[in-house]
């Protein structure tokens, strides 16, 4: 399988869940715990950021081919993140009061540390011997260690008095293991590395998996999970939030990596395909709107989702678009002038 239609869906509700989140800060929202824990979306955006980027490594690493080039890789990445993102900072800094450049410096630059170190980590965790079994396991066994390093971290900087070092990406790097880990165990599945387990069986069930992810976060809606709001918890609810939202995001992302036709018709349709395309911009975009707005949290949060999937809708046709189009030609271009490419004489 080399595309996973069921991610454009959860990609549209972390997007979805992000903007619920974070309107719910701007007001008093009803069901305040409920609607403060939707920030998960952040850490579901992590695990399929994880899973999608790290899979051509494992991809590579088991057919015996060079694993992805770096150079081209981090061009992708920016040709998708760079675009909206500028647009966003400067509708921030000319249309809002209090610019949201701080929003949007957490929402969108903490996953690029990750982008960044993913080359070298892929490397690490696919060089040095064989894809054999035993081999699987152990790395499998590394990325599980890396999803327990969130957790410990948010609690050591909260003990600490340091809370503006859980911005840091030791803090996420546990969801982006996540994703990695699944990459990993579903190419070694797919290929025969990994003989059955009981795992088949779970993503034959999604509707189990995601009702136990459901009941977890209800569970962080409580106060064991600390404060609804940017108030800095304690060591132990920094501990429990982060290493709940890991379980969640693993429940989630699970059942899609083989999913059920009814999965596909759901979460992989035309539909979310398209929603898939704008969710990065909406969730840069809402923090310009909830900026510009105000009000309760009934018209807000419709006012914001409107307004942020309009705003996506046209960067996406008329920058972000474009951009990528450009680029494309000037690389296809760029090859054919290109010396090696000249015709001999």
């Amino acid at each position: 399988m080399t595309r996973f239609p069921a991610v454009d869906g959860l990609r549209v509700i972390a997007a979805l869940a992000v903007v619920v989140s974070q309107v719910g800060l701007h007001t008093h929202a009803p069901f305040a715990g409920v609607v403060s824990r939707l920030d998960v979306g952040w850490a579901i955006f992590c695990a399929v950021s994880g899973f999608l980027l790290y899979r051509p490594h494992v991809l590579a690493w088991f057919s015996g081919t060079l694993p992805p080039l770096t150079l081209p890789y981090l061009r992708s990445r920016a040709l998708r993140i760079l675009p909206a993102l500028l647009v966003a900072v400067v509708l921030s800094i000319v249309l809002v009061p209090q610019p949201a450049t701080t929003y949007l410096r957490w929402a969108v630059l903490t996953p690029l540390p990750f982008y960044l170190l993913l080359p070298g980590l892929g490397r690490l965790l696919t060089g040095y011997e064989r894809p054999t079994r035993r081999s699987v396991r152990w790395r499998l066994l590394v990325l599980v260690a890396l999803t327990v390093l969130g957790p410990v971290w948010m609690a050591a900087v909260m003990a600490t008095g340091h809370p503006e070092a859980g911005l840091w990406l030791p803090g996420y790097l546990g969801w982006f293991a996540v994703g990695m880990g699944m990459a990993l165990w579903q190419v070694a599945r797919a290929t025969g590395r990994l003989g059955p387990s009981t795992l088949d069986m779970l993503t034959r069930v999604p509707g189990t998996l995601w009702g136990i992810a459901a009941a977890l976060l209800l569970i962080t809606a409580t106060p064991i999970a600390g404060p609804y709001d940017h108030s800095t918890p304690t060591a132990a609810q920094a501990l429990i939030k982060s290493l709940l939202y890991t379980v969640v995001v693993a429940c989630v992302l699970f059942p899609v990596l083989t999913p059920t036709a009814r999965t596909v018709r759901v979460l992989g349709g035309r539909p979310a395909q398209l929603a898939a395309q704008l969710s990065y911009g909406v969730v840069a975009y809402q923090f310009v709107v909830l900026g510009l707005i105000d009000g309760p949290f009934a018209v807000q949060l419709p006012v914001t989702l409107l307004a942020s999937v309009v705003l996506a809708a046209v960067s996406y046709r008329l920058v972000e678009r474009p951009v990528v189009k450009n680029a494309a030609v000037a690389k296809t271009e760029s090859k054919a002038t290109s010396p090696s490419s000249s015709p001999a004489r």
